[in-house]
């Protein structure tokens, strides 16, 4: 499963993590959120169109994060205060 315990939306920018050694290049993220993912041309792996998001697209972010069935999207919170990452429920 992907990371996303640590990132709580509360004002911090999230930032957006795809582990391309996990990626299994199924698409996932790209079909459901287009205009955070976007898929290789060269190998097909996942690549964010942005490293980092407003905290109004963590509920959209979170649902391809889970959606991912390699789990390689981790979100993590930008807030140096925060978590940097949740826990892997793998």
């Amino acid at each position: 499963m992907s990371q996303v315990a640590g990132v709580d939306g509360g004002g911090a920018r999230v930032g957006i993590r795809v582990d391309r050694d996990r990626c299994a290049g199924s698409g996932v993220c790209a079909l459901f959120e287009p205009r955070f993912f976007d898929q290789s041309e060269e190998d097909g792996l996942a690549l964010p169109r942005v490293h980092e998001a407003r905290p109004e697209a963590l509920p959209a972010l979170r649902a391809a994060a889970v959606r991912c069935p390699a789990g390689a999207i981790t979100l993590v919170s930008t807030d140096a205060r925060a978590s940097a990452v949740g826990d892997r429920a793998d």
